[in-house]
């Protein structure tokens, strides 16, 4: 991965130029020039012959390349560490050595690039092959696609190679969130930061293009959730192993080699073992849910020696306590213990200067957000969430400070913040909990003035008494004076709707949007079948009538609708959809609509669906549409999958075109 490497590496010295201004500025000459250096080896297939393994007069210059910029990277990385905590006339002595140790790697880079082929040798068909049969355990008829794979791969870009081989830290199916992994790579450096653009946005291409070429793959029922699909899981797997740069397994007790930088542990035996003092990203997902006391005191030490750590991944471990070790990690910008048992962060956390994501969604039940968190700067993503009453998290007085600040989630809208809020208009995601009448008004007003918000989710105070359906009888508050920000994307409201909202239909921006818990007594497409982006429509309790009639999908309605999901235990009967509805879908779910007997006539013409899911629906239903004699097949024999579950015998099963 030499090239990998460079590029990276040009990455890492663009972005101290942007934010270590304060301790480069006698060194930025040196540091640019090293830059133009770099800018100098090109174009070259470095990594393609070190993972195939080619031999060669000129076969160590990439290895060597490669070895001396992870050196380089370290030393700069450890500077940074270094200048922060030293007095004026120290951090003075550090800078010029820094320059001259600068000086020195690019006088090195530039004898390396001299010995290197000017001209490579053609890749060859045999070489991906041996590759292959030596790194991948397969069939026959599976090494013809991972070969195809391969050349796939080795075409890719870098950054786009790099943030393939990171989806496959995430383990399990479906483990993580797009928006997630959006988060991780950017923390993790493998997206260019450049002045005036989002990297985000950047990361979020890099995935779009990814999942068209089919590398990863999205949840057919969950969404914004994915996987890294056979064979391209096994074959990343396969090049992490002659790297040894990303390292992903299922045993805590090896030794993770010098050269790993980012290291993924699963089905681990709830211990953290030893990790190389280099390291720069950590996941770990024991088999248990849980850490052990062991491994709460092995923590302390990993954080101890691991000070270049960017990206922390501690989520399902229930972590009861973070060691104030965590604090002393300079270049962290990457912290999740969501599902954790944490009440409070350790001071500190207020330290940690480069920070971009926290991530304490469902934490504990006693947590509070202390004033610490309004030192961290560099804040982007804040997401929170603790299991108990509305979920709700109070955040202190002053978070509107936090100018860097992109995502706001799981906050309390009450003490105070709706005046904030209006301050903070770089926000792009938003979540409000525990929204009323004492502060719904200036709520509202404030959410209007966030020009740049693109997700907003809003959910009412709950009713307390009813355990059951705590939503049924909380109404959201004067949201008929409310008017949504224009770039608004998607929206989530959850809690009880006296009626539609007029200015719903004037979101020409909308692709998603979730209805929970609204309980309207109307027709809830009449104003959604005619919004001209929305792709993903999730409606639970959305609409409490009994029966679904032909105008809820008329011809030509829902004109890019791909994603279709309806939960309901009041719905009888679904009698018709218009032939030209829905032109679009590609997945429909029926989720607990445990009365409902049939599918509505006109679903057989909506030809472009590919999955219907049927979950918790009654076993009628599931007789009438069996391909076994159900009279009602035809509506469904078009599709390519169609998965269900009972709701009383909970009988499942899979059916496919025969």
């Amino acid at each position: 991965m030499a090239a990998s490497f460079v590029t990276l590496f040009q990455w890492r010295l663009n972005s101290m130029l942007l934010h270590e201004n304060e301790i480069l500025l006698g060194v930025k000459d040196h540091i640019k020039s090293l830059i133009s250096q770099l800018d100098a080896a090109g174009s070259f297939t470095g990594d393609v012959g070190m993972i195939l393994g080619r031999e060669s007069d000129h076969g160590s210059w990439a290895s060597e390349l490669r070895g001396m910029l992870r050196q380089a990277e370290d030393f700069v990385d450890d500077f940074v560490i270094r200048a922060y905590g030293q007095t004026e006339k120290d951090r003075k002595d550090s800078i010029a050595e820094f320059g001259k140790e600068l000086q020195n790697f690019n006088s090195r880079i530039s004898e390396i690039l001299n010995r290197r082929p000017r001209v490579e040798a053609p890749l060859m068909l045999e070489e991906i092959q041996r590759f292959v049969r030596s790194n991948i355990s397969s069939s026959e008829d599976k090494e013809t696609d991972l070969v195809t794979c391969m050349l796939n791969y080795i075409n890719l870009p870098y950054d786009l190679k790099l943030s393939l081989l990171f989806c496959c830290v995430f383990v399990g199916r479906y483990g993580e969130s797009i928006d997630g992994l959006v988060r991780v790579l950017v923390a993790a450096g493998l997206v260019q930061e450049k002045p005036g653009e989002l990297m985000e946005e950047k990361a979020q291409e890099n995935i779009d293009k990814l999942i068209s070429m089919g590398m990863i793959e999205e949840h057919e029922v969950v969404g914004n959730h994915f996987k890294v699909p056979s064979p391209y899981f096994e074959l990343s797997l396969g090049v992490m192993k002659t790297e040894d740069f990303f390292m992903s397994t299922a045993n805590s007790d090896i030794m993770v080699p010098s050269t790993a930088r980012h290291v993924s542990i699963y089905d681990a035996d709830n211990t953290i073992p030893n990790t190389n003092s280099f390291l720069h990203s950590l996941f770990f997902y024991p088999t248990k849910g849980y850490l052990s006391e062991a491994s709460s005191d092995c923590l302390r030490n990993v954080l101890h020696n691991s000070k270049l750590l960017r990206v922390l991944d501690l989520k399902n471990t229930q972590l009861e306590s973070l060691p104030d070790e965590v604090g002393k990690l300079v270049h962290l910008r990457y912290l999740s213990v969501r599902h954790s048992k944490l009440n409070e962060l350790p001071l500190s956390i207020s330290n940690l200067r480069n920070l971009q994501t926290l991530d304490i969604y469902w934490s504990g039940r006693e947590f509070e957000l202390s004033n610490g968190v309004l030192n961290l700067a560099q804040l982007r993503h804040l997401k929170m969430f603790r299991p108990i009453n509305d979920g709700e998290v109070r955040v202190p007085q002053g978070i509107s400070r936090l100018g860097n600040l992109q995502t706001l989630e799981g906050i309390y809208a009450g003490s105070g913040i709706a005046k904030e809020l209006g301050f903070m208009t770089q926000l792009r995601s938003l979540e409000m909990s525990c929204i009323s009448d004492d502060h719904a008004d200036e709520l509202y007003f404030s959410i209007m003035k966030l020009s740049m918000l693109r997700k907003l989710s809003l959910f009412v105070e709950k009713d307390r008494e009813r355990v059951s359906y705590m939503y049924e009888n909380s109404f959201f508050p004067c949201l008929e004076s409310f008017s949504p920000p224009p770039l608004l994307q998607t929206l989530k409201l959850v809690g009880r709707l006296i009626e539609m909202p007029l200015w719903l239909g004037s979101m020409e921006n909308l692709t998603k949007l979730y209805m929970f818990d609204s309980h309207l007594s109307e027709n809830p497409t009449t104003i959604l079948q005619f919004l001209p982006n929305l792709k993903y429509l999730k409606m639970g309790e959305a609409y409490k009538g009994r029966r679904m009639e032909k105008e809820f999908f008329r011809a030509g309605g829902f004109p890019k609708l791909e994603y279709l999901y309806i939960c309901s235990r009041n719905l009888v009967e679904w009698t018709e959809i218009e032939e030209g509805a829905l032109p679009c879908l590609k997945r429909l779910i029926i989720h607990n609509c445990i009365e409902l007997m049939l599918l509505p006539e006109g679903l057989q013409h909506v030809t472009t669906l590919q999955i219907l899911g049927m979950w918790g629906v009654h076993e009628d239903l599931i007789r009438r549409l069996s391909p076994n004699g159900g009279p009602e097949n035809y509506k469904i024999k078009h599709i390519p999958l169609v998965k269900y579950l009972g709701h009383i015998s909970l009988v499942q099963g899979i059916w496919t075109p025969q």
